[in-house]
């Protein structure tokens, strides 16, 4: 998939604007998500450092992958400290992004797969105890009564 981030530098609203865009349809990207930031807020994120100005941009709404968000974050903190630049557009492509990923790192590692099995399949295959008491339904009346001709009726439908 083709992504596409406009990030837009807005002096006059005090702003910083992150645009994000996808290719849903060939040549045709349509916005998905756009996020607006306070630019005080970027520029003492940006004064923490770069892993603070992912964690700002990052939202519930756009979460880009490590890679996008680097390349981001990098336009955002150009923008910031560039007079003349007001906007920046930044295109990735997933295909590309995989391409670049060398084969032997797809592949799973033996030192990777855990020996022992985790809780949930322990759980899986523990014996259940009879140890509870049987004859607790015997007295057990339905609350719901069920009329003998609505199962006729139902019976007759199939």
């Amino acid at each position: 998939m083709k992504q596409k981030y406009l990030i837009l530098k807005k002096g006059d609203q005090n702003e910083v604007v992150v645009q994000e865009f996808a290719e849903l349809e060939k040549d045709s990207f349509s916005l998905l998500c756009e996020e607006k930031y306070d630019l005080s807020r970027i520029k003492g994120a940006i004064e923490t450092g770069r892993g603070a100005l992912i964690s700002t941009l990052r939202t519930q709404n756009m979460y880009p992958i490590g890679y996008y968000a680097e390349k981001i974050a990098d336009s955002v903190r150009d923008i910031m400290f560039s007079a003349d630049k007001e906007s920046v557009e930044l295109t990735f492509d997933d295909m590309e992004l995989l391409a670049k990923i060398p084969a032997k790192e797809w592949e799973i590692r033996e030192e990777e797969i855990e020996e022992e099995p985790s809780e949930i399949d322990e759980l899986l295959e523990e014996e259940i105890e009879d140890d509870y008491e049987k004859d607790v339904f015997d007295n057990y009346q339905s609350v719901v009564k069920v009329a003998d001709e609505d199962v006729l009726e139902a019976d007759e439908e199939s």
